[in-house]
């Protein structure tokens, strides 16, 4: 009996000494979870490119470290592309000085016919001097396009002269310090959301 008894309060002090245990992992154990970007499924490859700009040829190594908000269209666009830019530039606005140093914004033109880089740098300083205008050859912007799985084409029909417009894709695209495609952010998503957006990939960019 003596021999039960004592098993019986060497399980109960087993029992009470697990209990103590479990509640202090749950009192004290915060175990810190890195928050890492992923990409979203069913992105394009994206990878990198060769542009001209008014600063000269970049490329995006030249951007290794720093999240890169990529969007496309052309200085003639009558809505979709200034509705972009006013998105992107409000995105950048929110973000933290130190946040805003590791982002870099790119306007790629489609349309190098009339977009020259000097004219591509005067026309998205007007949203933010720091958003980066840039081009190509058309070989080079197919090419660039192929991967981004960008769409844009001048229809033929009624579209004549100098002031033909372009069909487009308006995405901005996110791209990490690694030059990973992360994200690609549709048009007409809120300027706040943009911006949320760039932070989280900027926390997976540490």
């Amino acid at each position: 009996m003596k021999g039960k008894a004592l098993q019986e309060k060497l399980l109960a002090a087993v029992a009470l000494l697990l209990a103590l245990c479990i509640a202090g992992l749950l009192l004290f154990w915060h175990p810190v979870v890195e928050e890492r970007a992923l990409p979203r499924p069913g992105l394009p490859p994206g990878g990198d490119f060769r542009l001209d700009s008014a600063q000269g040829k970049i490329t995006l190594p030249d951007y290794r470290g720093k999240i890169v908000a990529l969007a496309f269209g052309y200085t003639y666009c009558p809505d979709i592309c200034p509705t972009t830019l006013a998105t992107l530039a409000d995105a950048l606005e929110q973000l933290e000085p130190t946040e805003r140093q590791k982002t870099v914004a790119i306007f790629v033109s489609v349309d190098p016919a009339r977009d020259t880089v000097a004219h591509l740098k005067e026309y998205v300083a007007f949203f933010d001097p720091g958003i980066i205008g840039a081009t190509g050859s058309p070989a080079a912007l197919a090419e660039l396009g192929q991967r981004y799985a960008l769409y844009y084409d001048r229809p033929k029909e009624n579209n004549a002269g100098e002031n033909y417009i372009i069909d487009h894709s308006a995405d901005i695209y996110l791209i990490d310090g690694q030059g990973q495609l992360r994200d690609k952010i549709a048009h007409g998503t809120t300027s706040t959301a943009v911006a949320q957006a760039m932070r989280k990939l900027l926390k997976g960019n540490r």
